[in-house]
């Protein structure tokens, strides 16, 4: 090799690392692109189908149901999104009606399902596509009532599966005898791959005029509201089903599971579950403002999502500005936030310098302990049995918990309902006053030595079992992570129980086998969580409703908690409306679940977001997912930022450079001195 040789090389070497430095992102500078992570790939787009908040982050960001959340109210609060007004609901003999106005001159995103000739493609035709994107013609339509219903319609149809189908048909009126009537109709056409709907009349759901339907719940069910406001209520046109139908279609994965079509801010033009999903901003999108101003809607043009599985990479991006928004996990939270000296959260000098700006919000769940109401020992009605879990309760300090295991990120529950959701009560009249006392205006947990006291009354003094002599042993059901953390968390767990003097064995499996031992009755103290489908107090109250127990019943009962009294109160409250009135008996039910303890009411998690500073503040929204078309970014400020957060470092690139100069040099010259020396035979 020659000296021009090496130089070539070197130059080579330096110019590409300086082209490609560490920007996971190829993008042109100054681009209004928002860049997000997923964790893992979503398994289908179908919004009858799609129910993990992998898929949901997608998809609510393409189709749009009737309703949706008002972005800023809080509590949450339903508003139109395509409908003209919230439903008008009327009632007929023992059933309830919901009549739904859709907004004229809405379209949809372009696409070829909209060409008629692209449903019955030829066998040469599908030869040439492979992509959605090989398809050349594509054409939009204007959206109406008929695709809201056809969607209800593809809820039940048993070539969907819908996981909603199960609780929908004991819902909406002839739901089940459609289901039927559509699965009679495949028996008999097997081979058939098209089925079009619009032939089978499910009689809960009608078709006014081009802009009007009506769906007739059984009975009454006020909640059902919350259901139209998600994404398995969105519109599909027929067309839609009949162009994925296509059997040529399917065989390449080109499917509604794959490719949406919606009329939302966004469509999908790369799907590679593998890498990234890049949604585009639709040019057909119809008009809609930020709340309370006149910028229209959506502020960004393209949004990246890029597959990024680990805490560490992916919080490592975000402090080089690569990621626009970011949680905070276990890794990374000593980095980003400080405890005051209040206990509240704040950022870190670090994350301050950088201008990164933190949102928490209260999430609409709670992680609970329960109580296996069927169990002969904890379980059970009688005073020394509720007394024996008032102790148990007392003793399992969540605000231990939530320091050590959650870096502060989370607040104790009081009872079922959390913060933000109607019927929660704050301060005073909202603490659980059999786990603490207001003390010095805020909630102080009891002592160990009255949940020792509780203890003996429950006839279990300093922990020991009258029947056997010796300690009373108490089995733990958990699903194990496998990760790190499970030993020190199982630690703990003894700890809050041998504080009374109780041994507790803790049973820790797999999350199948875990699941089967809680849905059979045969847990006795377990952990489990609930996230709210919507936000209203009915769809927590009824994890405590004797008929929806899970070992007899099947249902999210967990404890198999039964009483009557609470049983009549949520039959009352479900269909009451938020005012004092319901406030009152949700004030009672609680009342009573917490005397009779079936629960540790645990705690409720806060919700961290890191924010770049050249994102626009925006508030945190713990139900919506159809949030990214308010969020707003200046790209110029990213641009500048970054290129501040990711000076190169050059000076090993020389020193490299020099090292093998150093080296090949000397080589170099002394090859050169031998081949230039002349070639003289020597005569003897």
């Amino acid at each position: 090799m020659t000296s021009k040789g090496i130089g070539l090389l070197i130059f080579l070497f330096s110019t590409s690392a300086l082209a490609a430095w560490n920007n996971p992102h190829i993008v042109a500078p100054n681009s209004n692109v928002y860049h997000t992570a997923f964790t893992g790939a979503p398994k289908t787009l179908d919004p009858a189908r799609a129910y993990s908040s992998d898929e949901i982050a997608i998809i609510g960001q393409i189709y749009e149901p009737p309703l949706q959340y008002d972005f800023l109210k809080r509590p949450y609060q339903l508003t139109p999104l395509t409908a003209t007004a919230l439903p008008t609901v009327s009632y007929q003999k023992n059933d309830t009606v919901y009549t739904i106005a859709i907004r004229p001159g809405i379209y949809y995103q372009s696409h070829p399902c909209f060409v008629p000739s692209n449903l019955n493609l030829s066998a040469q035709q599908l030869n040439s596509i492979n992509v959605i994107s090989d398809f050349k013609q594509t054409a939009t339509q204007e959206l109406t009532a008929d695709d809201y219903v056809y969607e209800i319609k593809r809820l039940a149809s048993p070539k969907v599966s819908s996981p909603i189908f199960g609780f929908m048909s004991d819902q909406i009126v002839g739901m089940k005898e459609f289901s039927k009537q559509v699965s009679d109709y495949i028996k008999q056409h097997p081979d058939q791959g098209f089925i079009d709907l619009r032939q089978f009349d499910l009689s809960g759901v009608k078709i006014i005029d081009r802009y009007h339907y009506q769906i007739t719940i059984k009975a009454k069910y006020p909640q059902f509201q919350y259901w139209l406001a998600m994404n398995f209520f969105a519109p599909i046109p027929w067309q839609a089903d009949a162009f994925y139908s296509q059997p040529g279609l399917q065989d390449k994965n080109i499917t509604l599971n794959w490719y949406p079509v919606g009329t939302g801010p966004y469509m999908l033009v790369e799907n590679n579950p593998n890498k990234q999903m890049v949604l585009l901003k639709n040019p057909h999108f119809h008009q809609e403002f930020y709340p309370g101003s006149k910028d229209r809607l959506p502020f960004i043009n393209k949004i990246i999502f890029s597959l990024d599985k680990e805490n560490i990479p992916r919080w490592n991006k975000f402090l080089q500005g690569y990621y626009d928004k970011a949680g905070v996990a276990s890794d990374s939270f000593d980095q980003a936030i400080r405890l005051d000296s209040k206990g509240q959260p704040e950022l870190t000098q670090e994350m301050r310098d950088k201008g990164i700006t933190l949102q928490t919000e209260i999430e609409p769940t709670v992680f609970y302990v329960g109580f296996n109401m069927l169990d002969p020992i904890v379980g059970g009605y009688s005073e020394k049995q509720k007394k024996l879990r008032q102790a148990i309760s007392i003793a399992f300090d969540y605000e231990e918990f939530i320091s050590i295991f959650l870096n502060g990120r989370g607040v104790a529950a009081m009872g079922p309902i959390p913060p933000g959701i109607f019927g929660y009560e704050s301060g005073e009249k909202g603490i659980n006053p059999d786990v603490y006392n207001w003390v010095n205006g805020s909630a102080q947990r009891k002592s160990l030595d009255e949940a020792k006291k509780l203890l003996a009354q429950a006839g279990y003094p300093n922990g020991i079992d009258p029947k056997t002599g010796k300690r009373l042993v108490l089995n733990y059901d958990v699903s194990m992570s496998g990760g790190p953390d499970d030993k020190a968390n199982f630690d703990w767990l003894r700890e809050q129980f041998a504080k009374l003097g109780i041994e507790l064995n803790i049973r820790a499996t797999l999350y199948n086998r875990f699941q089967d031992t809680v849905r059979t009755g045969k847990a006795q103290i377990f952990a489990w969580g609930w996230h709210a489908d919507y936000p209203d107090p009915e769809n927590f109250l009824f994890l405590l409703y004797g008929p929806n127990g899970k070992a007899e019943h099947g249902g999210e009962n967990a404890s198999n908690y039964e009483n009557k009294q609470v049983d009549r109160l949520f039959e009352e409250i479900r269909l009451l409306p938020n005012g004092p009135l319901r406030q009152a008996k949700i004030d009672a039910l609680v009342k009573i679940a917490r005397d009779d303890a079936p629960w540790i009411w645990g705690f409720n998690p806060i919700q961290f977001t890191l924010s770049q500073p050249w994102n626009s503040p925006r508030p945190a929204h713990a139900v919506a997912s159809n949030t990214l078309k308010y969020q707003k970014i200046n790209p110029q400020l990213r641009d500048e930022l970054r290129a501040k957060w990711n000076n190169p470092v050059l000076w090993p690139l020389v020193a490299l450079g020099l090292f093998l100069l150093a080296i090949f040099v000397p080589l170099i010259i002394t090859y050169r001195r031998r081949e230039n020396r002349p070639n003289v035979k020597r005569i003897k």
